[in-house]
């Protein structure tokens, strides 16, 4: 039974899969790694795996532990699930399209989800274009596409929201525009968006600030699903955050 700081010490030099098995150890070894998430495990880690860019700005500004950021790494765009007119940034999440005419190129997340509730943010970081859909797919969705069309929302294994024309997208199909409210305010470059997937309840949401906008999509199906999105505008960058389990209220 070594005392907590030292295994503190030691932990700090593993790595994250090192750390899930050490954690099922011992309830003791459990409470070193899980009970601070800024300790110096988690800050050691996220100094490791993410890049300076991503800690320095303030892409992580509303991941407030270092447990949380390194979390949010790992749950970001794939760099090997996307279209391949777009790569990601050093910073590790943000997506740049490059300017390809006739292309609509989304992109998907590493980890999707098939139980649970979670909560992530995305925003833009440029140009709208014609076509800017943020939402969901499985792995089965396309991820790219000739000409500029809603390329999220475009089949029955992805759902979207296209925030140019405030329309919700499913199987091609224009299911109400949304949020559901008088002359709906449009999306303002940077704004971020976060989105709520509940796979309990099968809905997804969406709320802008801090302004729940109310439940887009019922119904969801009991597969596993991915954050997604789609861009056609050349050089327009897209940004994602996961944030974990969303706060009620």
């Amino acid at each position: 039974r070594l005392p907590g700081r030292v295994l503190e010490l030691v932990f700090s030099y593993l790595e994250l899969r090192e750390l899930r098995s050490c954690a099922l150890v011992c309830k003791l070894w459990h409470r070193v790694l899980h009970g601070d998430e800024n300790s110096e495990v988690w800050r050691s880690l996220a100094a490791r795996c993410l890049a300076e860019e991503a800690l320095r700005t303030d892409i992580l500004c509303n991941v407030p532990t270092y447990k949380g950021k390194v979390r949010a790494f790992h749950h970001a765009f794939s760099t090997n699930d996307c279209s391949r007119n777009v790569y990601i940034k050093k910073n590790g999440f943000t997506l740049h399209r490059n300017p390809i005419a006739q292309s609509t190129d989304g992109a998907r997340t590493k980890i999707g989800f098939s139980e649970g509730r979670h909560a992530w943010e995305v925003w833009w970081e440029g140009p709208l274009g014609t076509v800017a859909v943020i939402g969901i797919a499985t792995k089965r969705a396309a991820m790219q596409c000739q000409g500029y069309v809603a390329l999220l929302g475009s089949d029955d294994q992805s759902w979207g929201w296209n925030l140019v024309d405030n329309n919700l997208l499913h199987n091609g199909e224009v299911n109400g525009s949304f949020p559901q409210c008088n002359n709906a305010p449009k999306y303002q470059i940077g704004e971020r968006i976060r989105v709520i997937l509940d796979m309990e309840d099968k809905t997804l949401a969406f709320e802008r600030g801090y302004e729940f906008l109310g439940v887009a999509f019922r119904g969801l199906p009991k597969v596993c699903l991915y954050p997604a999105v789609s861009a056609v505008y050349g050089n327009t960058e897209v940004t994602l955050v996961y944030l974990g389990k969303p706060l009620d209220g």
